[in-house]
């Protein structure tokens, strides 16, 4: 008998529960509030679409949690079809209360211009700015890069901060961050991005999170470790590159590849120069 049919059948049998799971979005995630840290600090998360704040959200949760940092999230778009978008704004606001996480508040669905970005960086001038790579496949994810980007520069020599890029639809290819995650936490991550209800209707991708995060370690294990390296005893984790956005242009920060377990103190890494 094959040791791992077991195995594989309860995975199966996993997600076909979790199929039948609800959620109480009026019943904040566990830690859903960020501990008192005195002066907060700003974490912008500019997101494409209603969704990438949970999927990508590992390290702003943790950020919250641990650190004490204030996570505002930014909605780049309300996505493209405007049947959608007041359901979208709705079920955006369920998911971030779950977590803790604030929305910046938005008139009307357009999408962000330049000077939007501009002036929420005034505005808000964040210690950590998180946004998609620049070839996270998906158009929107991909413009958003650049549009941050963009207004990063125009911010002047003066302005610095540390900016986290995250992928999901394209993988990167040098990552130099993983951030685990346990169980609990990828749990929290999974209900929020079920709130996005309309979205995980027609395609239940928050129950392939769990196996995405599992895939991060294999990755990461060697992308962010080094090749032939030896991978980190974690069952979950999230991929990142992580630099200093200052002088008008990004600086590598990390010289060799970090990974940070549930054990690591995340203050550490408002540190890391």
């Amino acid at each position: 008998m094959n040791p791992y049919l077991e195995f594989v059948q309860g995975i199966e049998a996993g997600i076909k529960e979790a199929k039948k799971a609800s959620v109480d979005a009026t019943s904040p995630s566990r830690s859903g509030s960020r501990q008192d840290a005195g002066d907060t600090e700003n974490v912008l998360l500019f997101s494409p679409h209603p969704d990438d704040e949970c999927i990508t959200g590992l390290l702003p949760l943790r950020l919250m949690r641990e650190a004490g940092m204030r996570i505002i999230n930014i909605p780049v778009t309300y996505g493209s079809n405007k049947e959608r978008q007041v359901g979208r704004a709705s079920e955006l606001e369920e998911a971030c209360s779950y977590l803790g996480f604030e929305v910046y508040p938005r008139s009307g669905f357009q999408s962000f211009e330049l000077s939007d970005a501009v002036g929420i960086l005034k505005t808000i001038r964040p210690r950590i700015v998180f946004m998609p790579h620049a070839k996270d496949w998906n158009s929107r994810h991909i413009s958003t890069h650049f549009l941050v980007v963009e207004a990063l520069e125009q911010m002047g020599a003066g302005f610095s901060c540390t900016v986290v890029e995250t992928e999901f639809w394209g993988a990167m290819d040098a990552p130099n961050l993983m951030v685990e995650a346990d169980a609990q936490t990828v749990a929290d991550l999974v209900a929020a991005t079920s709130l996005h209800a309309g979205e995980v209707a027609r395609n239940p991708y928050h129950l392939s999170m769990p196996a995405w995060m599992q895939d991060n370690v294999r990755r990461g294990g060697e992308l962010v470790g080094g090749q032939g390296g030896a991978v980190p005893d974690f069952a979950f984790a999230t991929l990142y590159r992580l630099r200093k956005w200052k002088n008008g242009k990004f600086v590598k920060t990390l010289e060799i590849g970090k990974t940070v377990s549930m054990e690591t103190d995340l203050k550490e890494i408002l540190k890391w120069k």
